[in-house]
């Protein structure tokens, strides 16, 4: 192998071991939501569950909305889209939103991918 190609090789590999470590999966995560809507928006969540395939779910939230119905919407779209018998969500103090594994599951990486809801802020916590 030339030098240029086990560099190329050797930096995706460090990149793959990088990517790796920095998830943390967990069998709960809380997402806080704060301030309202003040445009139409999208919320994208990835969900990485770990031996299984990535997914995204998409929250469309109105203009207008405040912070504990974006934290409703989020919930009802959820429980619309998430298979029941792998994740429980549920609300908590109105803007909390709690997302678990149900016994047996899969622990998982959760990420926020975009959000474009103008002055939604969110704030994602391994519990």
């Amino acid at each position: 192998m030339t030098k240029p190609l086990l560099a190329i090789a050797t930096s995706m590999l460090a990149l793959a071991i990088c990517a790796t470590a920095l998830a943390n999966p967990s069998n709960k995560w809380r997402l806080q939501f704060s301030g309202s809507a003040r445009t139409d928006g999208v919320i994208e969540l990835k969900f990485s569950p770990v031996g299984g395939d990535s997914f995204t779910v998409t929250v469309d939230i109105p203009d207008n909305t405040s912070e504990n119905h974006v934290a409703k919407l989020v919930v009802e779209t959820l429980k619309e889209k998430l298979p029941s018998d792998g994740y429980h969500v549920e609300r908590d103090d109105g803007e909390d939103v709690l997302i678990k594994a149900r016994h047996g599951a899969a622990h998982f990486d959760l990420t926020i991918e975009s959000n474009t809801v103008e002055h939604v802020r969110i704030n994602r916590d391994r519990e």
